[in-house]
């Protein structure tokens, strides 16, 4: 959250509605919501009160009016406590204050970040498996090639099922080290967001399969470019670039040696073509390639914008989304792209943002069917990076996202506590029922 530069503290009796507060507590230790908020209600003055602080941090240039004066009248004497709404002793005022609808809701708010928590924790951990059992895909790749293909049929049934099971799907932004295997982390990626894309196109879920197959063995022709060219951090030089361009091409040789399905090796030949014909290796035009290789192809070129082989290349998912649109959308079969961009939401997962409140957070979260209200890890000095809280845009209908932010006009210790992630990885939230 951004903070006034210089404290200035009021007696509770001065608050006013309109006044912006700052809470010096533990977020734990009061009922609000949030430990900075404009007082909106009469019943937040009141709550204020009943906190017990003798006196409380304010920000005048986030306030809409003045503070009261100091006077006898704005004062609390011993005769205003015996009135009706002032507890006149500690056991009535906590009875007050725990039997308040501002305390449930805390609780409940509490319970919710408690199963956001658990969710992330599985959605790891599901990934963990996802990118481990791709490590053995590709070291058993030309030993064991019947082997590979139906370990990757069983791995993409698996994110299948749950995709065709669950109504909502919700994208999770992964921590960097949960998997420690970033070369496969791209396939992994793809295969995701291609899948999700998939249905939310309606596409049958035999397709959906070969789809995920493909995507999962799309770049195996790079593992005949040389590790000098293909794992390059600089610029390629111009043969270097006509090297990589081949990479299709090779790994539709090796889907032939592998079995894939026509529809998967067609991922392999086609995911660099582009719908003007600008493309590569053979610079097909729109219907000259296949429905499913122009799903990958918007959600490859996604992947690499974000995750470039020098991080410091590598631009924020919002970015990718809007240089997409903007810049490239000739490349991409129209209405794809468009209804990637509604399941992604304005501000994708590992986008950093400015809340309507001034607070600043990092979007953790996206539910494909409601794009535009996505979860967000919000920055609180006051709360332990360890327990940071995690608001749900859909059960806070009052806060929006005012406009993202580059990781680099991020102040030191917000960007240390919000980390954004050097690499943008992404895991479906899908929980098996009765878990």
């Amino acid at each position: 959250m951004t903070e006034p530069s210089k404290a200035i503290y009021l007696a509770p009796e001065q608050l006013c509605i309109g006044i912006f507060v700052y809470l010096d507590l533990n977020w734990l230790e009061h009922d609000f919501a949030r430990n900075s908020f404009k007082i909106k209600t009469d019943e937040q003055l009141a709550q204020l009160k009943r906190l017990g602080l003798k006196r409380i941090r304010v920000d005048p240039t986030r306030s809409d009016t003045r503070p009261l004066p100091l006077s006898a009248k704005n004062v609390a004497t011993p005769a205003d406590a015996s009135q009706p709404g002032h507890p006149g002793d500690g056991e009535t005022a906590q009875v007050v204050l725990e039997d308040s609808a501002a305390i449930l809701a805390k609780r409940e708010r509490v319970d919710r970040i408690a199963q956001q928590r658990a969710a992330v924790a599985q959605c790891e951990t599901q990934f963990l498996k996802a990118a481990t059992a791709l490590k053995n895909i590709n070291t058993n790749l030309f030993s064991r090639p019947a082997a590979s293909l139906a370990s990757a049929e069983q791995l993409i049934q698996q994110m299948l099922d749950s995709i065709l099971t669950d109504k909502d799907i919700a994208i999770h932004l992964m921590n960097d080290k949960v998997a420690g295997e970033e070369m496969y982390f791209h396939s992994l990626n793809v295969a995701v967001l291609a899948m999700m894309l998939a249905r939310q196109l309606a596409i049958p879920p035999a397709d959906i399969k070969q789809l995920g197959v493909g995507c999962l063995f799309h770049d195996i022709g790079k593992l005949d470019i040389p590790d000098r060219v293909r794992m390059k951090t600089e610029p390629h030089t111009r043969a270097e670039r006509n090297l990589m361009q081949q990479h299709p091409q090779y790994g539709s040789n090796m889907a032939g040696k592998l079995g894939l399905s026509r529809e998967a090796a067609d991922i392999v030949s086609q995911h660099h073509e582009h719908m003007d014909g600008s493309g590569y290796p053979h610079q097909l035009k729109a219907a000259q390639i296949s429905s499913l290789a122009r799903i990958v192809s918007i959600v490859n070129t996604y992947d690499n914008l974000c995750n470039q082989p020098n991080i410091a290349d590598s631009i924020s998912p919002y970015e990718a989304l809007s240089q997409m649109f903007a810049q490239q959308r000739h490349h991409f079969d129209a209405g794809p792209l468009t209804t990637f961009i509604h399941c992604m939401g304005v501000y994708p997962p590992g986008t950093i943002v400015r809340l309507s409140d001034e607070t600043l957070g990092m979007v953790v979260s996206v539910n494909a069917s409601k794009p535009l209200r996505p979860s967000i890890l919000i920055y609180d000095r006051t709360v332990p990076k360890s327990e940071a809280i995690i608001i749900d845009l859909i059960t806070e209908p009052d806060i929006t996202v005012a406009n993202s932010l580059k990781p680099a006009q991020l102040p030191r210790e917000v960007y240390d506590y919000l980390s954004p992630r050097k690499r943008t990885t992404y895991y479906l939230d899908t929980p098996k029922k009765g878990t």
